[in-house]
């Protein structure tokens, strides 16, 4: 753990390539970093994905030396921030167009069968835990099969298997109105 070095002097030693300094700059910054996602987008998961995001291009961007004063290091990785908070509701905003636009496709009408509320649909998936809804989306949309989603998660098929279940489960009762 590197203790005592100041922003510009972390960034310098990432720069140069040292592991170390990278891990230190994880460290420092992304709890900074969870704190604006928990603010700016209210949701845990979300502000994960977002520390995820944030410090992956600082640490690009520090490693391919874009980032030349050390000392603008938080207001960079704040810009960053808020740049990618700005994509993650943009991304959103446009997911929702397009299964309003085109969900009646992907789930057609059958005589008798309710209206896909696709808004609903839309906030009950994105309430689905990361991997749950990684897994339900290559289920569904990417047709994997649970063997292919276990070798890629390196988890179990069984697990797989379990975590669908639960979502489906979660998917079911959010779109009943039970939670």
């Amino acid at each position: 753990m590197i203790v005592d070095v100041d922003d510009a002097s972390l960034a310098q030693r990432v720069t140069s390539g040292d592991r170390e300094a990278e891990a230190e700059l994880c460290r420092r910054m992304g709890p900074r970093i969870r704190l604006y996602g928990l603010r700016h987008l209210r949701s845990s998961d979300g502000a994960d994905d977002l520390v995820q995001l944030v410090l992956l291009k600082t640490l690009k961007s520090l490693r391919a030396g874009r980032l030349r004063a050390g000392e603008k290091l938080s207001p960079f990785v704040l810009g960053t921030c808020r740049m990618t908070v700005l994509d993650m509701r943009r991304g959103a905003r446009r997911q929702e167009q397009l299964l309003e636009q085109f969900g009646h496709i992907l789930v057609p009408d059958r005589p008798g069968s309710p209206r896909l509320d696709s808004k609903r649909l839309a906030h009950c998936v994105q309430r689905l835990s990361e991997r749950e809804r990684s897994i339900v989306i290559m289920t569904f949309y990417d047709d994997h099969t649970a063997a292919e989603l276990a070798k890629f998660l390196s988890i179990s098929e069984g697990n797989v298997r379990v975590i669908r279940h639960r979502a489906i489960r979660q998917l079911r009762g959010c779109m009943e109105g039970e939670s």
